[in-house]
């Protein structure tokens, strides 16, 4: 049977940020939630060319490796200027030559190419994170969830909370970025409040109302 009673998940993630962002929005649930690291599994490939899929490549691989259900998230920043560059590459453009990410490097690169296409009005710089959650079981049955957060592209990158490209995403509706926010402002949810503002909140919050019961 397919349900999340016993309280034990893996989530499919090596990416410290993903991970300590997941493991705030779960806490309050009681689940007992270890990484793939945790469980010594590797990086599988991430070969789709949309989130959903990456996202099922990832927890299939730990459901699989586990035997216990799988969490996993694959996002990313679409930015309209850029035609939705970078999209499921985000965390690709961070990549240097040695496999170490540098999201500083990747941040400046958006940047030019924003500045290369004479994006430099707000207006011009509108873009989304984007985030789906997988949810796997070892049979490969799996349920997707997705959220979005509208907002604006800065420069320069502003506030050291956070990670990735949060320091120059500046979410619809505010004057700060996601890299100036506690955690607690960024996610915008916990259980029994109905708002959420980050991408990955957002797609946790469909994810426990529709699998734990709670909104």
């Amino acid at each position: 049977m397919h349900d999340l009673s016993a309280k034990r998940i893996v989530v499919a993630s090596h990416n410290a940020g993903k991970l300590r962002e997941i493991a705030d929005l779960i806490a309050p649930f009681g689940f007992d939630a270890r990484s793939a690291r945790d469980y010594g599994l590797p990086e599988p490939e991430e070969t789709g060319t949309t989130f959903e899929e990456n996202a099922l490549i990832k927890a299939l691989a730990a459901a699989s490796a586990t035997g216990l259900p799988a969490l996993s998230d694959d996002s990313g920043l679409v930015v309209d200027a850029l035609d939705g560059q970078p999209g499921v590459y985000t965390a690709n453009w961070a990549e240097k030559a040695d496999g170490s990410r540098d999201f500083m490097m990747a941040m400046e690169k958006t940047e030019a190419l924003l500045r290369a296409r004479g994006a430099v009005d707000p207006g011009d710089r509108t873009g989304r994170f984007v985030a789906v959650i997988c949810l796997c079981w070892p049979d490969g049955t799996h349920e997707l969830f997705r959220g979005e957060a509208e907002g604006t592209l800065v420069w320069p990158p502003r506030g050291d909370k956070g990670f990735g490209y949060d320091p120059v995403f500046m979410p619809e509706g505010h004057d700060i970025t996601f890299g100036e926010m506690s955690a607690e402002e960024k996610h915008g949810w916990t259980p029994g409040q109905p708002t959420a503002l980050s991408h990955r909140a957002r797609a946790f919050k469909a994810f426990a109302e529709a699998k734990l019961g709670r909104a």
